[in-house]
């Protein structure tokens, strides 16, 4: 991108989100789980756009929880990691530089929090045992 582009716009959101999800839907082992979720395809890019345009020009587009759609869905932690993998690549691909450390810093986040909402600390190794009994 070049000085001109360095203001984020909402076609940039646009952007990121249609390209995205071109990206997911490639990949075998997300679209099983997309097409099973999503039946209106321009219903959901609106929506993702608007939680993108909340989160990152602090528009009131917005409203609601992600973490309660997604809780729903048969999701593993590998699908986090391809994931996060696509969407960083296209975010620094599409979105200005620091729009996009913006956007990869809040999926990271989101990543976590919903791992921890939906697997309950199953990539969390157990600490070591108690060498006396708690009381």
């Amino acid at each position: 991108m070049n000085s001109e582009d360095d203001a984020l716009s909402e076609q940039h959101i646009a952007d990121l989100v249609r390209r995205f999800y071109e990206r997911a839907m490639a990949d075998d082992s997300l679209r099983p789980i997309f097409e099973a979720a999503i039946h209106d395809w321009e219903m959901h890019h609106r929506v993702v756009e608007d939680f993108w345009s909340r989160t990152l020009l602090n528009t009131d587009c917005y409203r609601g929880s992600p973490y309660s759609l997604h809780a729903r869905l048969p999701i593993r932690p590998e699908h986090f990691d391809r994931w996060l993998a696509l969407f960083r690549e296209t975010a620094l691909e599409v979105l200005p530089a620091a729009a996009a450390e913006r956007a990869i810093a809040k999926t990271e986040h989101m990543a976590e929090a919903f791992k921890a909402g939906m697997f309950h600390g199953y990539d969390i190794p157990p600490g070591p045992p108690l060498a006396y009994p708690a009381l």
